[in-house]
């Protein structure tokens, strides 16, 4: 059991940041900031980083897609924008609210896109269509934070009217309202289970809810400012926050108890996240600098209990809870042992798994320059267009 340790720091933003997020493959960092950029940084040594311009005001939220081939951005310009993340930069334009959008989440499945924003809705759209869907209003005032289930059935939010609203997908229905908080709610997450979710507040606090039972499960007030940013391990047993007070915390969710308190940043840290395999985490804050903190702790134990966590899954989806989740992780530790042949045929599913993650993110890719070529044939229609009245301009005035 190490402590964490800083690995690397980022500078290039002009301004505060306010979001980042890791590629699935770990390669790359984006992160958005209150200079109206957003950066791409690579995570080899010596490679440069991207700055893509292109919003008008400041990007409140960053996310890569599942597959790490496109990001998504949101801004104060009102607009959601969908980049890829190559040297080009380039991108297409949702005009998506009335107000600052403040946060951008993709599905697990990379097909939707839920964005939230001060016009106090949620909206999703379809992703490959950059279709708008259908909107949730409930809220009455600003949505800071929507984020999709890991199934994706559920939509969770978080609102300055001090909610936390939990949504049906497919019924837009709001099911549920959480009110326990004393503040503003800054960001909210699902458990990487799915059953409960955690949200950070203006009143200095973290609360973990479970979303089965509706039921406070545990109550943090271990920073002394503001929360903005939280984000769960994929382990599902810690939770890393970011706050005013200028420090990053790790809270241990089996034992409930806080772990570490890291110093970082000069003033407030603003945003922060866990890569995809949980071995890093990254954080962003108003001293406009990213930094990328190796994880250490229980580095043993993670990868087996991640690995169990995909077997501890029942067929039908449902999910135990986290105590028992961790016990069926050491149980399923001894079967996996006795059975080799388990292991090939986890190969095998891994290899296909990997192959349809390629399949789609090269479609992702295509859908998107499809959508620039189809915006670039529209303009040279507006400039053949154009040109034909102006030529006939010309030719009635000869006429004359």
């Amino acid at each position: 059991m190490e402590d964490p340790s800083l690995e690397r720091h980022f500078k290039g933003h002009r301004d505060a940041v306010t979001s980042v997020d890791f590629s699935l493959n770990k390669k790359q960092l984006a992160s958005g900031s209150m200079d109206s950029c957003l950066m791409i940084w690579s995570m080899r040594p010596q490679m440069r980083a991207y700055r893509f311009v292109g919003h008008k005001d400041a990007v409140m939220c960053v996310q890569f897609s599942p597959s790490g081939h496109l990001v998504a951005s949101g801004s104060r310009d009102k607009t959601v924008r969908l980049w890829v993340p190559s040297v080009k930069g380039e991108s297409t334009v949702f005009k998506a609210h009335t107000a600052t959008v403040r946060s951008v989440h993709f599905s697990s499945d990379g097909q939707s896109l839920v964005t939230a924003s001060d016009d106090k809705t949620i909206k999703v759209w379809t992703v490959h269509r950059q279709k708008f869907l259908f909107s949730l209003s409930q809220h009455i005032n600003w949505v800071r934070c929507a984020k999709f289930s890991p199934d994706g059935r559920l939509i969770v939010s978080a609102s300055d009217d001090k909610t936390v609203k939990l949504w049906d997908k497919t019924s837009r229905e709001c099911i549920h309202s959480f009110c326990e908080h004393g503040g503003f709610v800054n960001h909210v997450e699902f458990h990487p289970s799915g059953t409960c979710i955690a949200a950070a507040g203006t009143d200095n606090t973290v609360k973990v809810w479970d979303v089965r039972m509706n039921r406070l499960l545990q109550h943090y007030q271990v920073h002394s400012a503001v929360v903005n940013s939280l984000s769960f391990h994929p382990s599902g047993n810690y939770l890393v926050t970011a706050s005013n007070d200028s420090t990053l915390k790790i809270l241990d969710l089996l034992e409930g108890r806080l772990l570490y308190t890291l110093h970082g940043h000069q003033g407030p840290a603003t945003c922060v996240a866990f890569s995809r395999t949980g071995d890093s985490f990254a954080s962003g804050g108003s001293d406009e600098q990213v930094m990328v903190w190796k994880t250490n702790f229980d580095a043993a134990d993670y990868g087996d209990v991640l690995k169990t966590q995909k077997s501890g899954t029942s067929v039908d989806g449902t999910h135990h809870n986290l105590q028992s989740e961790m016990e069926c992780g050491v149980h399923l530790k001894k079967t996996k042992t006795q059975d080799p042949g388990r292991n090939h045929q986890q190969q095998e599913e891994e290899t296909i798994a990997n192959t349809l993650e390629h399949i789609v993110g090269q479609l992702d890719v295509l859908t998107q320059t499809v959508s620039i070529l189809e915006q670039r044939l529209t303009l040279t229609e507006d400039k053949l267009k154009e040109c034909l009245e102006n030529q006939q301009k010309i030719i009635q005035n000869k006429v004359n």
